[in-house]
């Protein structure tokens, strides 16, 4: 059994027989670590400046330089990426960086390892950290955590699940540049002698790795909701011992199915950068209830869950935005947020913050971000463009704004935290009250007309086939007691895929001889049979199924004139 050594203590002797990890390549004991630490304190000690940014891809190579750092009576700012807008904001907060960062920020390097030196305890209330989050108000904020909190959080996490880990090796996928990461790719395998693996990103490298020796591994929902079938999980049963998931809600289906695969009930386990650990779950059943950690209390205000805790700045109580229901035995159940931020594959994102930069873009008159639901959730954008010749210039024009307003958000914004969807209209969807609604904004990306697959077109006939999609917009809410296809969409369809298929006038006359003989429903396979008399102006139509004739008449056109 590896003895626990407190973060404050971790490196006052050299314990040559004790593992830390894999860095670099190269397997690293405690008394290859201490000096890698020590090299550090040396070069932060020559460096001025009291605050300093770190970036490191490799975990065991961070704790290096974070120990470093504290040592040399450093604080230590965590930059989320190595992105430009992030390394540029952070710039005017720091003296320096050190890490995997682009050449152009002169980033520090250690100094040539060094022997064996002397390293003093750490004050745990004067070593800071500070890692950067969303705020309410949607401007990254830096939250700043003392090493006392840190660990006193460590403790917790034993005290909770380390009876069950002894012996593991610690293998994750999340970047221990955040808090969730650090804390149990860091500095909990620090305090308990566990070994610690790079970060993997592949499934295969994964599967390999974990089924070597008993091992924990550390995920993030976005990873275990996409663990493909075809690996050969059974080889880990027995040898995985808890899989670990935070940074967002974890979905019923994915804690059943790695359950199943993996062999290990997933544990769950909530909190924030602010408030740190809060609660876990284990999913030995389906939606377990949230029971606190060790050394945390909470209750109930107007509705939110407030908590006390030593992971906390202060000794007060926190609000936080989630609402919650108490349950039996000190248990909780959470039942969403009510601010604007919201999380993208365990990434948080403020909603408030992507509409400003958008309003400030030149091009851009209005806009709102919404999130669209599906087996995977996504950022989608509301644009009114500053030039409303933009609205008559195609699809070409339209996706071309889009693309180039991603392309300007892509220097603060990854590809994960920034819209994958756009549309452009001419004004936003106001009511009758001068609110914009969810559903009005989301009803934009429901697809207005079904895929067509033309069987015949000519000059003066065509023929197609459509499937209805239950998600296409003129289902949703025009018949509440049943989903209908519209007679006005029919008829929309009708001149909208006339246009595609014929040279016909701009102006419309009239409707002649139309008959609505058979509801359409989601699922049905119409044919559309076209017919153009160019001579006359008149379009005929013809749906028809499997379940007969649903609809058919003339629509008359002429020139605008």
């Amino acid at each position: 059994m590896a003895e626990w050594i407190s973060l404050d203590r971790l490196l006052l002797d050299a314990r040559p027989q004790r593992p830390v990890g894999v860095c670099d390549g190269v397997l690293l004991d405690h008394a290859g670590f201490r000096r890698r630490v020590l090299a550090w304190r040396s070069a932060f000690a020559a460096a001025e400046g009291r605050d300093w940014a770190l970036y490191f891809d490799d975990a065991v190579a961070f704790a290096a330089a974070l120990y470093g750092a504290w040592h040399a009576g450093k604080r230590v700012f965590l930059a989320a990426d190595n992105l430009p807008a992030t390394l540029q904001a952070l710039q005017s907060q720091v003296s320096g960086f050190a890490g995997d960062v682009s050449a152009d920020y002169r980033p520090l390097t250690a100094v040539d390892a060094v022997a064996d030196g002397a390293l003093r305890m750490l004050d745990e209330r004067a070593c800071e950290l500070c890692v950067f989050t969303s705020g309410s108000t949607g401007q990254p904020s830096a939250i700043s955590k003392r090493l006392d909190q840190l660990a006193r959080e460590v403790d917790a996490l034993q005290a909770a699940f380390g009876a069950q880990l002894e012996g593991v090796e610690v293998h994750g996928t999340v970047s221990h540049q955040h808090i969730y990461g650090l804390l149990f790719r860091v500095l909990w395998p620090l305090a308990a002698g566990r070994l610690i693996h790079p970060r993997r990103f592949f499934h295969e490298d994964l599967v390999a790795a974990l089924s070597g020796t008993d091992t924990v591994l550390v995920a993030t929902p976005a990873h275990l909701k996409r663990l493909p079938e075809q690996l050969d999980w059974a080889s880990l049963h027995g040898r995985l011992r808890a899989v670990f998931s935070s940074g967002g809600p974890l979905p019923e289906e994915a804690a059943r199915q790695v359950r199943k695969w993996l062999g290990v009930a997933p544990t769950e386990v909530y909190g924030s950068s602010e408030t740190g650990g809060i609660a876990w779950r284990r999913w030995e059943t389906d939606l377990p209830p949230w029971q606190p950690l060790p050394g945390v209390q909470w209750r109930i205000e107007e509705g939110c869950l407030a908590v006390a805790s030593p992971h906390l700045e202060n000794a007060g109580w926190w609000r936080t935005q989630d609402r919650v229901e108490a349950l039996a035995d000190g248990c909780f159940r959470l039942l969403g947020r009510t601010d604007r931020i919201v999380k993208i594959e365990e990434r948080r994102v403020s909603l408030d913050a992507l509409e400003r930069a958008l309003r400030e873009d030149t091009e851009v008159e209005d806009a709102r971000v919404l999130v669209l639901p599906g087996q995977r959730e996504q950022l989608a954008a509301v644009v009114v463009p500053a030039d409303p010749a933009l609205l008559d210039g195609g699809d070409a024009a339209r996706r071309a704004l889009g693309q180039r307003l991603g392309a300007r958000l892509a220097h603060s914004h990854d590809a994960v935290t920034r819209p994958r969807r756009w549309r452009l209209v001419p004004s936003l969807p106001f009511n009758a009250q001068g609110k914009v609604t969810q559903s009005a904004l989301a009803a934009l990306f429901q697809p207005l007309m079904p895929v067509p697959l033309w069987d015949h077109r000519d000059t003066s006939s065509a023929t197609l086939r459509m499937t209805l999609d239950p998600a296409l917009r003129p289902f949703q809410g025009h018949f509440p007691q049943a989903a209908i296809l519209p007679g006005v969409a029919q008829l929309d369809w009708a001149v909208r895929f006339g246009r595609q298929a014929f040279a016909m006038p701009a102006g419309f006359l009239r409707m002649d001889a139309v008959k609505f003989q058979h509801v359409a429903r989601p699922g049905d396979v119409l044919t559309l049979q076209l017919d153009w008399d160019a001579a006359r102006g008149v379009l005929g139509f013809r749906y028809t199924s499997s379940h007969g004739m649903h609809s058919s008449g003339k629509v008359v056109f002429a020139d605008a004139d």
